[in-house]
């Protein structure tokens, strides 16, 4: 590393420390602006911004006022995540800078016994965790979290195969293999532009995490049926689902963000769906969503959510958050499951998920729903996702146990 890409890098850090703006978002508007920066430059800044992330506990024990400092933050990374030598980094380091090193290298022992520092994650992230995991599990947890995420691809059935694709794959050299437990899922061993292959741009693929892809195996979205996907956002799930009802029925796509549902327009368009309308809302009370109660048979609320189970692409999402944060969230989740109640019509079922790990988003959001709620029952997951190994009626998906992000989900069956 040289010193110009180290003050480049420690430019964007400055910036990402702040935590006003999610990391990928920093450096998308970097990289736009400095655009003679060429690709090889841009993979390592990436890769040390996220590794100074994943890093960061640590880092901020000994470096306080790391925001302030994003240079010495970086080289910090660079030792304790890269393992890097200091020696290997005389060159571009003043006096001040190596000693700091020295100082850090010679009291690398004082992480051990904190289990901030030993999983990665801030202490009120785990004060919440603790709802639901032990010391042990927080750190196996916190530790896979603190990993690098595979690149999974879903195949859209409308247009191909899955043995298809995958052969194709294998035969142009890529390392890929089928998923586990999602019928659609490709995985690649590395990361690769994808963007740019055939493929993905006529449709016959999109990017999922597996975990995404069997919340929408979940959803059990059937041939002719009304299916509302009441947080649409990206649209993954909407897409899945409209592959799964193989372009029959109707879904409503509703969203909040007018932004979000432009950036689906062209998805939409080269899947080859035709059962999907997209719709754009004020808020979960809107009257376009009124407009549908009783007649829905499913309604999937894949809820606005901390992000907490997707902190292997997103690392920086456990500083963007607070448990004061979270109370918010909650609330707002509670107020759209219960605006989704008068959606379902007789014998429909509600879908609740979330990317998070936290019980105060995930199954207290269900048992007050069911308090409030009691024309609604618990159903099993296990009906819907027999061949996947599930503990309890509700689903909960994390990159220890299921090699996915960390996923919840509840399926709300209106009684008869």
């Amino acid at each position: 590393m040289d010193n110009k890409l180290l003050e480049q890098t420690s430019l964007v850090a400055s910036y990402v420390l702040s935590f006003n703006r999610p990391a990928d978002a920093v450096l998308s508007y970097f990289f736009r602006n400095n655009k003679r920066l060429g690709q090889k430059d841009r993979s390592k800044i990436s890769e040390i911004i996220f590794n100074l992330l994943r890093n960061l506990e640590k880092i901020s024990l000994l470096l306080p006022d790391y925001a302030h400092k994003p240079r010495l933050a970086i080289l910090s990374s660079l030792v304790i995540g890269h393992g890097l030598s200091i020696n290997a980094l005389q060159e571009i380091c003043n006096v001040e800078e190596v000693e700091f090193l020295q100082r850090l290298k010679a009291q690398k022992n004082i992480f051990s016994g904190r289990l901030n520092c030993m999983a990665e994650l801030p202490m009120w992230l785990i004060e919440l965790l603790r709802e639901s995991y032990n010391d042990e599990e927080i750190l196996s947890l916190g530790r896979a979290l603190n990993t690098s995420a595979p690149l999974d691809i879903r195949v859209n059935t409308i247009k191909e195969k899955r043995s298809k694709v995958l052969q194709q794959l294998q035969q142009e050299g890529y390392v890929a293999e089928a998923t586990p437990y999602s019928p659609w899922g490709i995985r690649f061993e590395e990361k690769i532009s994808l963007n740019i292959h055939p493929l993905f741009n006529n449709g016959s693929v999109e990017v999922q995490d597996e975990g995404s892809q069997l919340l929408s195996l979940l959803t059990n979205a059937n041939r002719g049926e009304i299916v509302v996907d009441l947080c649409a956002g990206a649209g993954g799930k909407t897409l899945a689902m409209g592959a799964m009802m193989q372009n029959t029925g109707r879904i409503y796509a509703f969203d909040i963000s007018e932004k979000r549902l432009n950036n689906l327009k062209p998805r939409l368009k080269k899947s080859g769906l035709s059962n999907v309308n997209l719709q754009l809302i004020s808020n979960e009370n809107d009257i376009k969503i009124k407009r549908l109660y009783g007649k829905c048979d499913m309604v999937l609320v894949d809820a606005p959510c901390s992000g907490t189970g997707t902190l292997r692409r997103n690392p920086d999402i456990k500083y963007r958050q607070s448990h004061e944060s979270i109370q918010r969230i909650a609330m707002q989740q509670q107020s759209i499951l219960n605006a989704a109640a008068p959606l379902v019509g007789k014998n429909g079922r509600i879908i609740y998920a979330t990317c998070s790990l936290m019980k105060i988003e995930n199954e207290d959001q269900i048992n007050l729903f069911l308090q409030n709620h009691p024309e609604f029952m618990l159903a099993d997951v296990k009906d819907f996702l027999p061949n996947i190994p599930i503990t309890g009626k509700m689903l909960r998906f994390n990159p220890v146990t299921h090699q996915t992000d960390g996923f919840f989900a509840a399926v709300l069956q209106r009684k008869e």
